[in-house]
């Protein structure tokens, strides 16, 4: 397998710790997907990488610190990207575009499933994290400008409660029927039903009256 290029101007020492800070975070990430957060020592990601304990805190400050890291390069930017996607579908204005989208995010948690359980983990046990989380969930309204736009001023807020709302029951939905087994449903029959759901709720008061959640018959 070809090397990747050394980046201009980087000493191999410095590359060396950028490899290293690399396999940290992959390693983290493929534990915490099969442990979860709590059950993950700082011990095993160093292991899981040849190194010693010292040269993990040389990159990261713990446990926590490289969660949110793996958070940061990963399920973060995505997760801001599905939602300037829906904007663009709430612009295009059809219940087909939205079924689109929500089949896509169905595929993004499918994608991420195996982190989710450290996320709940971590925002259970640790304030910052929990911290964290509000701000990512807070940002996702702020992806999507156009939505907003179309609200009254005084009415903004509910508009990006609308937003949050929907990322909620996105996530526990998706725990109940993929991890836990306990919803019974297809894929493509959840995508139409939360399209049902949250199409004529994420239209602004003026436009809520004249959209129909229901399928066209």
């Amino acid at each position: 397998m070809p090397t990747k290029p050394k980046p201009a101007g980087l000493s191999l020492r410095d590359e060396q710790k950028q490899q290293t800070r690399a396999k940290l975070l992959e390693a983290a990430k493929t534990l915490f997907g099969a442990n979860g957060y709590a059950a993950v020592r700082v011990d095993e990601i160093a292991a899981a990488v040849g190194c010693s304990r010292a040269t993990f805190y040389l990159h990261f400050t713990g446990k926590l610190d490289i969660l949110r890291e793996v958070a940061a390069q990963s399920t973060a930017p995505t997760a801001l990207h599905f939602y300037e996607d829906l904007d663009r579908v709430l612009d295009i204005g059809t219940r087909e575009a939205f079924v689109g989208w929500m089949s896509r995010a169905i595929d993004w948690f499918h994608e991420y499933k195996d982190l989710l359980p450290a996320w709940d983990e971590a925002t259970t046990l640790e304030p910052e994290f929990r911290e964290i989380a509000r701000q990512g969930i807070a940002a996702l309204p702020n992806a999507m400008p156009s939505y907003l736009s179309r609200w009254p001023a005084d009415r903004v807020d509910e508009a990006r409660l609308r937003v949050e709302l929907l990322v909620a029951q996105l996530e526990r939905f998706f725990t109940r029927w993929a991890m836990q087994g306990t919803i019974d449903v297809d894929a493509e029959q959840a995508a139409e039903v939360l399209t049902d759901i949250w199409f004529p709720a994420l239209q602004p008061p003026a436009a809520q009256r004249g959209v129909k959640g229901g399928r066209s018959t």
